[in-house]
């Protein structure tokens, strides 16, 4: 496949996915589905907008197709926004939700122990399901973050190669024009090496 035609279907792929990450942390500011009384009752991680900021907007750059030069350098900042939103999102999965607490809202969890020990939700009073919530959206946004970082590394190796070595270099033939009179004519020119007869 041509590097410009790879570059296209990798921002229509990134497209959704960076779609997905702004939603999800939208829902985040929301916990538990129900809006918070006060914005301290938010889990902090959301605020660093890893789904927005990182996996959103920095990362949707990407689909702005331009020349691969300029390709190299929207893959590389996609890149940082996908790994902002992948390492915010494992931190807040090991830190765990803030939740209310006999009446205050704290972080009950410590290390990430409440991943193997769902008895442990039970400390939270509310509210509803919080930890529940946490868990699946962050974990999407780490799921998402990690298959943009991928993307994103294979769109830089990918523009490299088509700026160094042109934008089919791996192409079985090139189009050639030729114009006779009034009439236009194209022709395939091969690139692969033509079978001679031995006989």
């Amino acid at each position: 496949m041509c590097s410009g035609n790879f570059a296209k279907c990798l921002g229509i792929t990134l497209i959704p996915l960076a779609i997905l990450s702004f939603l999800c942390n939208i829902l985040l500011l929301f916990p538990g589905g129900k809006p918070a009384e006060n914005n301290d009752d938010i889990t902090d991680e959301v605020w660093y907008f890893g789904g927005i900021l990182g996996s959103g907007i920095l990362v949707s750059d990407l689909t702005v197709l331009g020349n691969m030069f300029f390709s190299i350098i929207f893959a590389g900042v996609g890149l940082v926004g996908a790994g902002y939103s992948f390492i915010v999102s494992a931190l807040a999965i090991n830190h765990g939700p803030k939740c209310l607490i006999n009446g205050t809202f704290t972080y009950p969890f410590t290390d990430g122990d409440y991943l193997s020990n769902h008895t442990m939700w039970d400390a939270c009073e509310g509210p509803s399901d919080i930890v529940t919530w946490h868990l699946t959206l962050f974990s999407m946004l780490l799921i998402m973050g990690l298959v943009q970082v991928v993307l994103c590394g294979f769109q830089v190796i990918n523009g490299l190669i088509g700026t160094i070595f042109g934008d089919c270099c791996c192409g079985v033939g090139t189009l050639t024009h030729r114009s006779h009179g009034n009439r236009s004519q194209f022709r395939r020119i091969s690139t692969l090496p033509r079978k001679h007869d031995t006989g």
